[in-house]
């Protein structure tokens, strides 16, 4: 599988390449600041149309904290919320046949350290730096090292469990529609992949729709999970 393509070159600095993840990056947070924008900017008592969507989105993202976290926890909704829809909306740009930006591990490390350094960040500010470091040496203090070592396999797992289910998919869905290519120049004789038609539909819904969804989904629930256990 070839990586994401470079769009453009900023000419600065003997030149810093763009590549198709960043671009549809920008577009997806575009996309979501603007739904943001014209969905909060008139709200009424009486919400309809685009507010009723927003208010459900809001409604559900704050039930699903309480209920993961804790009624204390609450907070975190926002941010939650926020990687989630970005995930969403990742994973699933598969379906309009352009590149998911978390097919590219840049990525999906990212999110996995801004979580990361918010874990730590949290664990140190509930119970002190003596408090926290403290933890590391639970239940028996010989455990230290392997207490470090699965504190830092967090953002590994995180990272690489959405990577690779993304760029899986997407790997297995490009060797599906070469290989239907190929069965229809052998067999039938055209160059025109009339097989290509209709049939990866089935592979598109699982890899891109119901596995896009459900590794957003994990990888907020995980997030949540950490940064309760640092905190309590």
């Amino acid at each position: 599988m070839n990586g994401p393509r470079i769009m453009f070159t900023i000419p600065v600095l003997g030149g810093i390449p763009v590549t198709e993840t960043i671009t549809t990056t920008w577009l997806i947070i575009l996309l979501l600041s603007c739904f943001a924008y014209f969905g909060t900017r008139n709200f009424e008592k009486l919400p309809k149309g685009l507010q009723n969507f927003v208010e459900l989105i809001v409604d559900a993202v704050n039930k699903l904290v309480k209920q993961t976290m804790g009624e204390d926890k609450v907070g975190f909704a926002p941010y939650i919320g926020s990687i989630f829809l970005f995930l969403i909306c990742a994973n699933l740009v598969g379906l309009l046949g352009i590149r998911p930006p978390t097919a590219d591990l840049n990525t999906t490390v990212g999110m996995a350290l801004i979580t990361f350094i918010l874990v730590q960040f949290n664990g140190i500010r509930v119970k002190g730096l003596k408090g926290y470091l403290k933890g590391f040496l639970d239940p028996l203090p010989f455990l230290l090292p392997l207490n470090v070592i699965g504190e830092l396999a967090n953002p590994i797992s995180l990272s690489f469990r959405l990577f690779g289910n993304i760029a899986g998919g997407m790997v297995i869905t490009t060797l599906l529609y070469g290989f239907l290519s190929f069965l229809t120049t052998r067999f039938i004789g055209i160059s025109i992949p009339i097989l290509q038609v209709g049939i990866p539909a089935v592979l598109h819904i699982y890899f891109d729709l119901f596995t896009g969804v459900l590794q957003a989904f994990i990888f907020v629930m995980l997030t949540m999970v950490f940064i309760s256990m640092a905190m309590d």
